[in-house]
């Protein structure tokens, strides 16, 4: 159905709606109507046309108005496109891959920090933005030494992601997994980029099935997956944010939340 209607939009502007001869072929091999398309042995031709779908505005019951509301560098093919992007940043495509990586990653971390403060703050009773200065933390190195075995983990992956970015798929090789028994658990198994998936980074099977121990991603699964994710990093980066006004303050998320 849906090639069927792209057919008939793209063919709008053609000769077929045009009376050139190519019009006139087609419709006698589609059985619309004779060589003169007139008289009573004629049939009319009717042209249907599907509407394109509205894209979503991220102001509400607004659907369009130029580039601050409806930009034309975003079609609607990201996952939660609504349109944001009042300052042009993404009128570049490479620009604009570039930042929906960075807003993965960023996301990413933001969830996995907003669940670490609540369950951390629940479980200890010291605030977050105290817990690495707080005598009674359980400390088995010294800061120092935890930053810089930071900085080298986080440095190797951050730099792995670096390279990949702009050379997809050259980190699934043996030498660049030394600490991995297969390189195939780096394939990128959806061929989507920020999206890996496979046996490896999809263990639970959420957006595909391992079926004879080969990945097969589902598509559809995948894709409601994508919106869901990047709705909830951006309320969990807008949390974190919040997280640090309430932290400036001397407030914890949970103090103010009255528990």
């Amino acid at each position: 159905m849906a090639a069927t209607s792209g057919a008939v939009v793209n063919g709008l502007g053609s000769a077929f709606l045009c009376g050139g001869r190519r019009s006139r072929s087609l419709s006698r091999a589609a059985g619309f109507g004779n060589e003169a398309g007139s008289g009573a042995g004629s049939r009319n031709l009717v042209v249907v046309a599907a509407a394109a779908k509205p894209k979503k505005s991220w102001i509400p019951a607004v659907k369009g108005g130029g580039n601050l509301i409806d930009p034309e560098w975003l079609d609607g093919s990201l996952p939660g496109d609504y349109g944001f992007d009042p300052l042009g940043l993404g009128k570049d495509p490479a620009f604009l891959k570039w930042y929906r990586e960075a807003e993965l990653i960023h996301g990413r971390w933001a969830m996995a920090a907003v669940v670490g403060i609540f369950v951390g703050q629940a479980w200890s009773g010291i605030p977050w933005f105290e817990a690495g200065a707080d005598p009674s933390a359980i400390a088995p190195f010294s800061f120092g030494t935890l930053l810089g075995t930071q900085l080298i983990l986080m440095g190797w992956v951050e730099s792995k992601r670096w390279v990949d970015f702009f050379n997809p798929d050259s980190q699934s090789v043996e030498w660049a997994t030394p600490w991995s028994r297969t390189a195939e658990n780096f394939a990128n198994a959806t061929g989507d980029q920020g999206y890996p998936g496979g046996k490896f980074f999809d263990p639970l099977g959420l957006a595909g099935t391992i079926k004879d121990g080969v990945y097969i991603p589902d598509v559809e699964k995948l894709e409601r997956l994508k919106l869901a994710e990047i709705k909830h990093a951006r309320i969990a980066m807008l949390a974190m944010l919040t997280f640090y006004f309430e932290a400036g303050q001397g407030k914890t998320p949970l103090g103010a939340l009255g528990l």
